[in-house]
């Protein structure tokens, strides 16, 4: 056999290796030292770097050289004109209209609303019943998202609201991501169909929000949708653009979100010294303005995001060869960042697999080290939300609620991570008991 049809097929296993347990995946390729090469569907081969120096030669990379790659696992999803996929002009356009709703006083006027939306998800928890960690966590980001993003403050639509989109993400299985074929719905059947006709229902949600904010003053109301209408008077936007940006923000927004809550959640019940610390903090000081500020309680999200970055790899397609780590790359080739890989290197992070949150308070990493929310001007805009999010539910559960992680699970060995969606999830249900509210 030709060694390069020896080698495809060890790249097509070793893709499937990754499905399997990313994490684990990436830090196993990363041993040597060295960037490494894997094979994407659709992407080709990606060369990874896995290391702070490594990272340094990715980040010098000039930004008008790179462009995000397609075809990208998350089109179906967002629409070829989310933030996430744009370029260039239209990209640096949209950026600037987002990054002023999601950032600084505006954002943090939210933390109240994130605080209600916890209570009133834990007001239907019953002492002595389990919770799945995730499922909990997601209807919570989700509830967020539809009343700070959307404005929707009615029950009865936000429920509908969280309803679809948990659906449609259920349907967006894996095979779908990485296998365009795959696509289609033969005989109007199929994990395709129950898809599209999930996204179909959401964008018809949307369409009927975008619609009631077009037709109110925008300036009324302080949910992101009117920010961004009330910033589209010079450039008006077709209703397909906006609800474009707005499935982005709502799925990137809560599925990566939720994620790392449930992890978080898992490493703070699984760990009693952990938890003591974190409960002694927020008996001092634990109302919602003040969470974002506490140190600890950010050291454990910030150690989670270490462990379990929701999003596992940073990737540009080149628009002009480059020579990157010794490696000549032509245009068209696609490079990146293994997060997982980065945030595990022992030169940096020693004991990496030990959930330490000490290291967030003993020094602060540099973005070549560490950065669960990507680069550069591709940088998650919604980072500061996600983490006065993460924050505000996590001490908001810890405060109001007593839950206990069984001896059958301490015991057992983590879940793996596996991509499903925009996110890395747990591979099997982080299962909690409540104990009592507190």
């Amino acid at each position: 056999m030709p060694i390069s049809a020896t080698r495809q097929r060890w790249g097509v296993l070793r893709s499937l290796g990754a499905l399997l347990d990313s994490e684990r995946h990436f830090r196993r390729r990363a041993r040597s030292g060295k960037p490494f090469g894997m094979q994407i569907p659709g992407l080709g081969e990606v060369l990874f770097a896995s290391r702070s120096d490594h990272v340094r030669e990715f980040l010098a990379i000039a930004p008008a050289s790179t462009t995000p790659p397609l075809p990208n696992p998350i089109e179906p999803v967002v629409g070829t004109g989310s933030i996430i996929l744009l370029d260039g002009e239209p990209h640096r356009r949209e950026r600037a209209r987002l990054l002023p709703a999601l950032q600084g006083e505006r954002i943090r006027r939210y933390a109240p609303a994130m605080a209600a939306a916890t209570r009133d998800q834990i007001a239907t928890w019953t002492p002595g019943s389990p919770i799945d960690a995730r499922d909990a966590a997601q209807t919570i980001t989700l509830e967020i998202i539809v009343r700070a993003i959307f404005g929707v403050t009615e029950r009865d639509r936000s429920a509908e609201f969280v309803s679809v989109v948990k659906s449609m993400m259920g349907a967006y299985v894996a095979p779908l991501m990485f296998f365009p074929p795959l696509r289609r719905a033969p005989g109007g059947l199929g994990p395709w169909r129950r898809f599209t006709r999930r996204r179909g229902e959401l964008d018809r949600l949307l369409s009927g929000q975008i619609a009631a904010r077009r037709a109110s003053d925008c300036s009324a109301h302080d949910d992101v949708l009117s920010v961004l209408l009330a910033n589209d008077d010079d450039e008006p936007r077709t209703d397909d653009e906006v609800r474009q940006q707005l499935r982005t923000l709502l799925v990137s927004g809560h599925e990566t979100t939720a994620t790392t809550l449930a992890w978080a959640l898992y490493h703070v019940h699984r760990d009693d010294l952990v938890r003591k610390r974190l409960l002694d903090e927020l008996a001092a000081d634990g109302s919602a303005d003040r969470l974002p500020k506490l140190p600890y309680l950010n050291a454990v999200i910030a150690e989670t995001l270490r462990l379990h970055p929701t999003v596992s790899i940073v990737v540009r397609r080149l628009k002009h060869p480059v020579t990157a780590w010794k490696n000549s790359r032509a245009r068209g080739d696609v490079v990146g960042v293994a997060l997982p890989a980065l945030h595990s290197d022992p030169a940096v992070w020693p004991d990496p697999q030990h959930f330490s949150p000490d290291r967030f308070l003993a020094r602060k990493p540099t973005p070549q080290e560490y950065s669960p929310f990507g680069y550069g001007h591709r940088r998650c805009p919604g980072a500061a939300f996600a983490n006065l999010e993460l924050a505000v539910i996590l001490g908001t559960i810890l405060t109001t609620v007593e839950l206990r992680m069984s001896e059958q699970e301490r015991r057992r060995k983590p879940p793996r991570s596996i991509p499903r969606g925009i996110a890395a999830l747990p591979s099997r249900r982080i299962t909690l008991e409540v104990v009592r509210r507190l």
